[in-house]
């Protein structure tokens, strides 16, 4: 009698409710959109575009998007802070054509790997020191060796190209899981998506990034080092650009010094498309991933249906542009529907207690006729 009794109870509605707004807050978040909007095109693509459900074409799709990811790990935390960096293509362009020329010099790759990569923090730190040192913005700042460094890249190694690196580092560039079609290079960048989504949202030094993007002034208030934060964010973004640039080397046998051409606007594209606010103070590194993924796989079936290169160039940046409107027009019209929204409630003004019954009105002074 009393299982029939404890089976008879009805659910209490609070919580039926309490998860039901939780997964109406979970489908509202723009990161959850950016997932569904990956599973639609990839599921788009297999039924439409002849050869993008392959193995084959999944494996130079993840490939591909290796580089991306790379970058807009660090990128990503950089726009969390409100500030930007457009010079990581043409770091990663430099510290190819500097790999280039330390192979022509006789460096074994144990050691070009390495000064490839410490380069790209020393960029990096060129850049937090004109931010942060001399108070210059950093779209400036990064426009002007987004330049720089590409003519830099030039002036190394010429328009040559260095093809002749050993076909064990390059093979295990582009090497995969036993088995299947993931390549290595994509766990290794899941492992420190995984380490920088823990910094960014499970530590204080992330909740201090948050802070600082969303009141600089409040930050610095509060004792938060404002200026180190940037300047080590910058630092490390110049370092994962040198780690791309030598994983783009390696995956195309090819130090060039126009490598990662235009890689800066679908880097961009990728972060400000899974979330992160251009203004700062908002977004999470998951729906990064999954902006990455999209863009990556919205290009690929593109280019497998013969979609000229200048198309897919327009694509990106009108995703680009999508990704900045569609996030503020979403929060307007949020703040316009609460306040349109009648008060109600037993808080409101006026309203009665709970329990009781509304008093009733006070006698008229006047008399009756």
């Amino acid at each position: 009698m009393a299982h029939d009794t404890l089976r008879a109870r009805p659910r209490d509605p609070r919580a039926v409710g309490a998860g039901g707004r939780r997964a109406g807050a979970l489908l509202r978040r723009w990161d959850t959109t950016v997932v569904l909007a990956l599973v639609a095109v990839v599921v788009g693509a297999a039924l439409l575009v002849d050869g993008f459900a392959t193995g084959r074409n999944a494996e130079f799709l993840l490939l591909d998007a290796v580089a991306i990811g790379l970058v807009a790990l660090p990128v990503t935390l950089i726009v969390v802070t409100g500030e930007i960096d457009l010079s990581v293509a043409s770091t990663l362009g430099l510290c190819s054509a500097v790999m280039g020329q330390l192979w022509l010099s006789g460096w074994p790759l144990e050691l070009i790997v390495p000064a490839a990569v410490a380069l790209g923090a020393v960029l990096g730190a060129v850049n937090g020191l004109f931010v942060t040192g001399f108070g210059l913005p950093s779209l400036a700042v990064t426009i002007g060796t987004l330049a720089a460094y590409r003519g830099l890249a030039f002036v190394v190694l010429g328009d040559q190209a260095v093809a002749d690196f050993p076909g064990d580092w390059t093979d295990a560039a582009t090497s995969t899981v036993p088995g299947g079609a993931l390549p290595w290079a994509m766990v290794a960048t899941a492992l420190l998506a995984a380490g920088f989504g823990v910094v960014l949202h499970a530590t204080p030094f992330g909740r201090e990034l948050f802070a600082l993007g969303s009141n600089a002034e409040a930050a610095r208030f509060s004792g938060v080092a404002v200026r180190r934060h940037r300047f080590w964010l910058f630092v490390a973004c110049g370092a994962m650009s040198g780690l791309a640039g030598v994983y783009w080397t390696l995956r195309y046998a090819s130090a060039r010094a126009d490598n990662g051409e235009g890689l800066e606007l679908a880097v961009v594209a990728a972060v400000l498309l899974g979330g992160v606010s251009i203004f700062g103070g908002r977004g999470t590194l998951l729906g990064v991933c999954a902006g990455v993924l999209l863009l990556g796989a919205l290009r690929n079936a593109l280019q497998l249906a013969d979609v000229p290169s200048d198309t897919l160039d327009i694509v990106t940046g009108s995703l680009l542009i999508v990704s900045v409107v569609a996030p503020s027009a979403v929060a307007r019209l949020r703040a316009r529907r609460t306040r349109a929204r009648p008060p109600s409630g037993p808080g409101t003004p006026g309203a009665p207690a709970p329990g009781r019954l509304p008093s009733p009105a006070p006698p008229s002074n006047e008399r009756n006729s």
